[in-house]
């Protein structure tokens, strides 16, 4: 006999998590944690590193829920920072740095095929159809910081793009996305 699948609506979902009801973070783990290992494996290209940085994901979730202010956003978008942070982090690392020297043809060849698995999952949660609505410019600059990792100066450097020009195109995105998904 399974448990009933209850339905949470995201203020009900914050209060259980932030009550430490562990039916919640199991729920949250369900139905988020396809789209989260998606962004987290783009980022590590490694899939058992993905899957480690997503455990440390969701335990600094339910360690740091009471920090989430739904003022500033919605719920998956505090979790999709943590867990960017978290692979960013991990990408920065010297484990990581010693581990790309050594990378083989093999590796590549999965990490193409894992690659496109995880744009299913941020499919799967309908942010690619969002995403189609911005502008050029604009889904360039969330692409490059939100899916494969990289910071507002790296992407300046690599782009030739002025940095104060990445930080207006991000802010203006966000203020598109906020008003195509409804956001308070």
């Amino acid at each position: 006999m399974g448990k009933t699948s209850r339905v949470y609506k995201e203020e009900e979902l914050v209060a259980q998590l932030k009550a430490k009801n562990k039916d919640a973070l199991s729920y949250l783990y369900d139905h988020y944690s396809a789209a989260l290992n998606g962004v987290v494996l783009r980022i590590l290209k490694n899939e058992d590193l993905a899957e480690e940085i997503l455990q440390d994901v969701f335990l600094k979730i339910w360690n740091r829920i009471d920090s989430y202010d739904p003022g500033k956003g919605r719920l998956f978008t505090w979790m999709l920072n943590l867990a960017r942070n978290q692979a960013i982090d991990k990408t920065r690392s010297k484990e990581m740095s010693k581990g790309k020297k050594t990378d083989d043809i093999d590796n590549l060849v999965g990490n193409v095929d894992k690659e496109n698995a995880s744009e299913m999952f941020v499919d799967s949660i309908g942010l690619t159809e969002v995403l189609e609505k911005l502008p050029d410019d604009q889904k360039f600059v969330v692409e490059y910081l939100y899916f494969k990792g990289y910071t507002q100066s790296e992407l300046s450097e690599d782009h030739n793009i002025p940095l104060g020009t990445v930080k207006t195109r991000l802010r203006m995105a966000m203020i598109t996305l906020r008003s195509l998904m409804n956001v308070n």
